[in-house]
């Protein structure tokens, strides 16, 4: 399978610094299986937008548009589940 290029918004890297550590780990490790494996178990596509999809990390929620042509996965939001969809 064709590994895709990972991209973080500054807002997303920002995101992070606000959580704690143990959960920015396992968040960073879900992503980075997200390079060969964009569509996860358990990913589901959001309503609304044809690209944009969530996987979820325990309590988070991480947001992100696949660009299948391009390669590229673009992790939108990080977010605590109940603020993700605000």
């Amino acid at each position: 399978m064709a590994s895709f290029e990972l991209r973080w918004r500054a807002s997303t890297k920002k995101d992070l610094r606000c959580l704690p550590r143990d959960e920015v780990s396992r968040i960073v490790a879900a992503v980075a299986n997200l390079a060969t494996e964009p569509q996860p178990h358990g990913s589901e596509k959001l309503t609304g937008s044809d690209h944009t999809y969530r996987i979820r990390v325990g309590d988070y929620r991480v947001v992100y548009e696949l660009l299948r042509a391009a390669g590229v996965i673009e992790i939108q939001r990080v977010r605590h589940r109940k603020d993700a969809y605000r």
